[in-house]
């Protein structure tokens, strides 16, 4: 079910009935000169569609413009300041707690968004509002993501441009795949600068000059189908489990005290 496609009267029933919602997270931001700046946000409403379908439960409307200054010097690229995205993400939970719901699946597609949803998690715990739990697709799948492409890539590379030749292949230019590849950083181990165990770099262009990280000519809509299936079955899983949860095992502990 789908919160904006929905009357209030079948929501009310859905609230009395039901007590999780699915919320997905992305950005707005370059995804190297192959990809739209929709990329993050389309794939996290594409695995959130998916979790609603198979389980049923709420996936509410996408926030769609995230935490990626590190991408501002390519044009079109859309944030909010980490503070302001926190407060609006946790102001959001609050809002649905309202209605009844006390556990949350951010259904996240931008690693950018990643250490700001973990906080919002824990203030709404801490609050004892609700339970809220970061997923993020490829970290579901770790051994299947790296098995798939030789050349991967954080960034703009392979796993995510087979996921938008799956999802949205009439978005793909296929014919700057090599082009992403040759002047981004199709090594990122290389190319990704620090010192002395140190980063020393806060943009992407620092370390690629077009923004992909990978070789994106080895992605395919096969792949990105298998990959999209292997993550929504673990997509499925995670949100069964949080549902079957006592509300007590998730609270936080009581302080520890010594006798």
């Amino acid at each position: 079910m789908h919160l904006a496609d929905a009357a209030w009267p079948d929501l009310e029933a859905y609230f009395e009935a039901e007590s999780l919602a699915i919320v997905p997270l992305g950005s707005t931001e370059q995804h190297g000169p192959h990809l739209p700046l929709a990329t993050d946000h389309l794939i996290a409403e594409a695995f959130g569609d998916e979790a609603a379908e198979r389980t049923g439960y709420l996936r509410v409307p996408t926030v769609r413009v995230g935490v990626s200054p590190h991408h501002r010097q390519f044009p079109g690229t859309a944030w909010v300041d980490a503070p302001v995205f926190r407060d609006y993400v946790e102001s959001y939970v609050r809002n649905l707690a309202y209605h009844g719901i006390d556990r949350v699946v951010f259904v996240n597609a931008h690693g950018g968004n990643v250490q700001h949803l973990r906080e919002v998690g824990r203030r709404l715990r801490d609050d004892d509002v609700a339970y809220a739990v970061e997923w993020m697709w490829n970290e579901s799948i770790p051994d299947l993501v790296d098995d798939a492409f030789e050349q991967n890539g954080p960034h703009a590379g392979p796993k995510e441009t087979a996921l938008i030749q799956h999802l949205r292949p009439d978005l793909v230019h296929d014919e700057r795949l090599a082009e992403a590849r040759d002047g981004g950083a199709v090594d990122p181990e290389a190319s990704i600068r620090t010192r002395n165990g140190a980063a020393t770099f806060y943009d992407t262009v620092e370390n690629s000059p077009n923004g992909a990280f990978g070789d994106p000519t080895a992605a395919s809509a096969e792949k990105g189908a298998e990959l999209f299936d292997a993550a929504s079955d673990q997509l499925e899983a995670l949100c069964e489990w949080l549902a079957d949860r006592e509300w007590a095992e998730l609270r936080a502990p009581e302080r520890v005290t010594s006798e």
